[in-house]
């Protein structure tokens, strides 16, 4: 028979141990509670991470919004186009700062007139605020409230300090220009006219922009009532339509340093002083690179060129051109002294 195996003698030491946290003295009466092994450090690390970036997240959700909260309402930029600006609205903006209502951004309007002038041209600025151009901002608001018309003096700038001093005196005054970022040169009107067009467009949402000179005697009424009407075609151009011989001679007025491109005789364009363009049209103008456009020495003239290659509708109105005024004239030249 095989000897039968010993076993060793019992002791306290070689029972297992119970778990730490399953019970105790102090626990009768209560269930005990399963055993949980404690994180280990790599466990607990990530949830600790996470937790502090929640907490990083809503501390500065709460300084934004207490930031947002306290600082004052933030003023409108009139910076729109390069360096262009509307002096009138930026007037505006810092007399009714916080009047969310007192300035808009790109105002809905039915025409934005703007009259081109230079540094030399003080007294017929004088002249056209004497009769029919509002001399001070309420003036232009109320004229802009009643037909749908807003007014500008529209210049570049130069290089003299002294005129461009003297500019910032008169626009402090009346504060009714838009500056438009172009070198002013008579002979860079082109290049003018094309810079105030797309400064316009940015600055004003209207359904038309009128060009003009400030020689000229204007019924803003009888203006607003031309533009209101309703057309079939929404590439529109408006003016005193014309056509003539292309002047070769350099010694003579209008002469045209391009005209072997033209021909004989000018294509159908518009008379200087003061034509109109629908939104459509400037809106094509507004993105247009610079160098993508032909310019002719002559301003109406480069008009009508990039008139003909948008297929635009010419619609010619004598009323904007008359020689003397009548009860229908719309635009009279050479700053005459019209009776209302």
């Amino acid at each position: 028979m095989p000897p039968v195996p010993t076993l060793p003698p019992f002791s306290s030491a070689s029972r297992p141990s119970p778990p730490l946290s399953s019970y105790s003295k102090d626990d009768k009466g209560k269930k005990p509670k399963p055993f949980a092994p404690p994180l280990s450090p790599p466990r607990r690390l990530p949830l600790l991470l996470l937790s502090a970036l929640c907490l990083l997240v809503g501390v500065g959700g709460i300084v934004f919004a207490a930031v947002v909260l306290r600082r004052p309402p933030r003023t409108i930029t009139i910076i729109r186009c390069g360096r262009a600006e509307d002096a009138l609205r930026t007037f505006r903006s810092k007399s009714l700062a916080g009047d969310k209502d007192g300035v808009v951004a790109r105002p809905k309007i039915l025409g934005f007139v703007g009259v081109q002038t230079s540094f030399s041209s003080a007294d017929r600025r004088a002249a056209l605020r004497s009769t029919w151009f509002p001399s001070d901002p309420e003036g232009l608001g109320s004229l802009e409230r009643a037909t749908g018309l807003a007014f500008r003096f529209v210049i570049g700038r130069t290089k003299d300090s002294k005129k461009m001093a003297d500019l910032r005196k008169e626009i402090d005054v009346y504060h009714d220009f838009m500056l438009i970022d172009v070198e002013e040169d008579y002979i860079r009107l082109p290049q003018k006219t094309l810079a105030f067009f797309k400064a316009a467009f940015n600055l004003f949402d209207a359904d038309f922009y009128i060009k003009a000179d400030d020689d000229i005697y204007l019924r803003p009424d009888r203006l607003a009532t031309l533009l209101a009407k309703d057309r079939p075609h929404h590439l529109t151009y408006i003016g005193c339509m014309k056509k003539g011989p292309v002047i070769t001679d350099p010694k003579m007025r209008w002469y045209e340093s391009s005209g072997h491109l033209i021909g004989n005789e000018y294509f159908l364009h518009a008379y200087g002083p003061i034509y109109a363009l629908s939104a459509e049209v400037v809106a094509s103008l507004a993105i247009a690179r610079n160098d993508s456009l032909r310019m002719f020495s002559n301003e109406d003239v480069t008009i009508g060129s990039w008139m003909l290659a948008m297929n635009v509708n010419h619609e010619d109105n004598r009323a904007i051109c008359d020689p003397k005024c009548t009860p229908t004239s719309i635009a009279v030249w050479d700053i005459p002294r019209c009776s209302a």
